[in-house]
């Protein structure tokens, strides 16, 4: 069946007008994916004939989305660009002050073995432990984040691949922060043991970072997790009516 521009209905799917409902998803990225998610969907249900097929202005479905949604993924990629190129700045910061710190020791070392003083220290091997996971998180962050921004954005590396990448990137953005401020925390108990009038206050205060990054992504890292592991627009187990 076609109307009058002799669209199927897989160039409905294609078309992005003003009254499409994606206003209310947050970024542009998220609306893009959820345009491609709906094509995908009306086009495993409609019949191979429709794939192919020409409109009125001689264009296949596939071709009509392309058109159609050229500035909306114009967005979405200068979006993911621009929320990398800002968390790849924050995590190269983490790289340098924890690669920094691994070699700042508290107490410094053994001048017979060479081994830290503090070797057997409970807070010691904590500082030593998150110091490393920070590293290895903020890296992994890093690595992400250059990832996206080298990505082809095509139309398709919107149903997953990038925002696989972003929620990666994030996760552990927001892991190498954590355990930062953790491995600062017990490097500050081992210096200023038997201070903890004094020291209790500021560990409460290299929570701020973690409480304050949580608030200000936790949603949006918790919108892309949804839209891309979460149910299909379609409820492919619904029960066929009788």
């Amino acid at each position: 069946m076609e109307d009058s521009s002799s669209n199927t209905i897989l160039h409905m799917a294609g078309m992005l007008t003003e009254h499409t409902p994606i206003d209310h998803i947050r970024g542009a990225a998220l609306q893009m994916q959820r345009e491609v998610q709906w094509f995908k969907e009306v086009e495993h249900i409609c019949p191979l004939s429709c794939k192919e097929r020409l409109n009125r202005d001689g264009l296949t479905p596939k071709q009509l989305f392309t058109a159609t949604h050229q500035k909306l993924k114009e967005r979405g990629e200068k979006w993911m660009k621009g929320t990398a190129t800002s968390s790849t700045v924050v995590g190269a910061l983490v790289i340098t002050i924890t690669f920094a710190a691994a070699f700042t020791i508290p107490d410094g070392n053994n001048q017979d073995t060479g081994l830290p003083i503090l070797l057997d220290n409970k807070l010691f091997k904590i500082f030593m432990v998150t110091n490393t996971m920070s590293l290895f998180s903020s890296s992994t962050s890093v690595l992400t984040f250059l990832g996206i921004l080298t990505a082809r954005y095509a139309e398709e590396d919107f149903l997953t691949s990038l925002l696989k990448r972003m929620i990666i990137g994030l996760f552990t953005l927001f892991f190498s922060i954590t355990t930062m401020m953790i491995a600062f925390s017990s490097a500050l108990l081992l210096i200023l043991r038997g201070q903890i009038w004094f020291v209790a206050p500021i560990i409460g205060l290299a929570g701020v970072p973690i409480i304050l990054f949580a608030l200000m992504q936790s949603r949006l890292l918790f919108d892309m997790v949804v839209s891309t592991y979460g149910p299909g627009i379609f409820d492919r187990k619904m029960k066929a009516w009788l």
